[in-house]
């Protein structure tokens, strides 16, 4: 091949040391242009993804007003209703995450999103003048089950689509970019429903037509279809990254042939001309039976070693997250925002109020602390750190629950949130998405994750009943328990600050041939 001036050589040359020069020096927390668009792709469906899990709290509040006018709802449906979105989120993060790695990012990269689209059109399609109270709750239940297989195949996809393209020293910063979108879904949430819920004051309050939150609760869901809608094209446009098209050669990619995969990243999201020419020169990527090797990989001790612990930790971690998050009315009672007087409507504001309140408070301040620092302590420290105060913080409400002064109750749920966020909330999902290889990064992230909701889906079904059975403060001992255990699987975990799995990969397979 020509290496005079122009050729395709001298071209990669270029770009690889353009790669090499650029951003050295810079703390990893300032983006690249390049980096900020692959932040906006797979930030806004993340967005999205927290919108959905998260407004279904206001959501069933105004359902109870406009179902059960004279009743409360029936727990069991409650608790369906909450946890069905995770529910549906099991089983997106368990078929995304494998066809992502069997088949590729680009054939399946956006469809979770019109998954999520199509089920959020139908959840609002709710007929509540036609259907019984309970058949209304089933018929959205359903939907909700669907919009978690998509909100669900949404994790292990832009996760895995983010750390193909991520220079290892940035990896770990543009992961959890992208995971802070979940406390901003979950504050724009609080706050479109203050929004609506303002509008409708006049027909809801001072006219009495409480029913007309039937309105309320469709807009409120049907926004979150307009960055759905926005980010979608730019989902089923990605080209494959070299990273992704290296690891399914035949032979795993070694050390100089992911410094062409960092000379791709450096050009940009899509494929350049740089990194076309790169392209054309791969062989055709192997067809395998891609099953029969995940097994392979996995039924190696140091690798599940490795699988157990991110299952085991996001497991530990969403029990207590989503136990305190998807049950936010015990909290509001304690701050006093538990709309417990005033008119249907004043109740509703009063919720809505005190749910941004505690977003704001600790929710979104959390992640990026640890966007600032995951590069400089480390993703083992801050996980460790994260469970450790997350359990000192939980036995004090736990210990004075009853006891504990309303502002010194915020404090301690403020620091508590804090720390889900600059701790094993955010590490837990950036951890799957580094220490694995390209080939089965995918589906050990979704895996990880579909763990991580089956500890929110048993807190969503059993927590209130749980909490009428032996009171509230127990529980949350309980909650102390698995984040003391989250700590102690973390030690399984390697640091993966700096480590670069196809590399390691490529190694293990040659000491295996040897």
């Amino acid at each position: 091949m020509s290496d005079q001036p122009g050729g395709k050589e001298a071209r990669k040359r270029t770009a690889l040391e353009e790669y090499e020069q650029s951003g050295e020096g810079r703390p990893p927390f300032i983006l690249t242009y390049t980096e900020m668009k692959l932040l906006g792709i797979a930030g806004v469906g993340f967005f999205v993804d927290a919108y959905d899990l998260f407004i279904i709290n206001p959501v069933s509040t105004m359902l109870q007003y406009r179902l059960y006018p004279n009743g409360g709802m029936p727990a069991n449906l409650q608790g369906l209703l909450k946890a069905s979105a995770n529910i549906g989120s099991v089983i997106g993060q368990f078929l995304f995450g494998y066809c992502a790695d069997a088949f590729g990012r680009k054939a399946i990269y956006g469809k979770e999103l019109m998954l999520i689209i199509l089920a959020t059109i139908l959840c609002i399609t709710t007929p509540t003048g036609t259907l019984s109270p309970n058949s209304c709750l089933i018929y959205l239940t359903m939907f909700r089950i669907l919009l978690g297989v998509g909100v669900g195949g949404d994790y292990p996809m832009s996760a895995s689509v983010t750390s193909d393209r991520a220079t290892i020293r940035k990896r770990g910063t543009m992961l959890a970019y992208i995971f802070a979108n979940q406390g901003w879904g979950s504050f724009v949430g609080a706050l479109v429903t203050i929004i609506v819920l303002a509008c409708y004051k006049h027909v809801m309050n001072d006219e009495g037509e409480t029913s007309k939150v039937d309105g309320v609760w469709r807009i409120i869901v049907g926004l979150s279809l307009i960055p759905a809608f926005g980010t979608l094209y730019q989902r089923l446009t990605l080209q494959e990254s070299t990273r992704f098209k290296k690891s399914q050669e035949a032979e795993l990619p070694e050390q100089g042939d992911l410094e062409k995969e960092k000379m791709g990243a450096a050009v940009g999201v899509h494929a350049t001309e740089s990194e076309s020419d790169v392209v054309e020169e791969l062989p055709s990527v192997s067809k395998k039976a891609h099953f029969r090797e995940v097994i392979k990989y996995f039924s190696e001790w140091r690798h599940l070693k490795i699988l157990i612990g991110t299952c085991s930790c996001w497991f530990l971690l969403d029990v207590a997250f989503y136990g305190i998050n998807l049950n936010t009315n015990v909290v509001l009672a304690e701050i006093g925002y538990a709309g417990a007087t005033g008119t249907p409507w004043e109740k509703l504001f009063k919720v809505a109020t005190g749910n941004i309140i505690i977003t704001a408070l600790g929710f979104v301040p959390g992640y990026y602390v640890t966007v600032l620092t995951i590069e400089k302590i480390g993703r083992k420290r801050i996980q460790i750190m994260g469970f450790l105060m997350e359990a000192l913080f939980l036995g004090i409400l736990a210990g004075k629950f009853y006891t504990l002064s309303t502002a010194a109750f915020i404090v301690n749920f403020t620091l508590l949130q804090f720390f889900f966020n600059f701790g094993a909330n955010a590490t837990s999902y950036c951890y799957p998405a580094e220490v694995f290889p390209t080939r089965y990064r995918a589906f050990a992230h979704g895996t990880s994750a579909a763990c991580g909701k089956s500890g929110a889906i048993v807190s969503a079904l059993v927590f209130n009943s749980l909490t009428a059975t032996i009171g509230t403060p127990a529980v949350l001992w309980i909650f102390v328990g698995c984040s003391i255990l989250g700590a102690g699987f973390t030690l399984l975990l390697p640091e993966v600050a700096g480590r670069d799995p196809d590399a390691i990969l490529a190694q293990e397979l040659k000491e295996q041939q040897q």
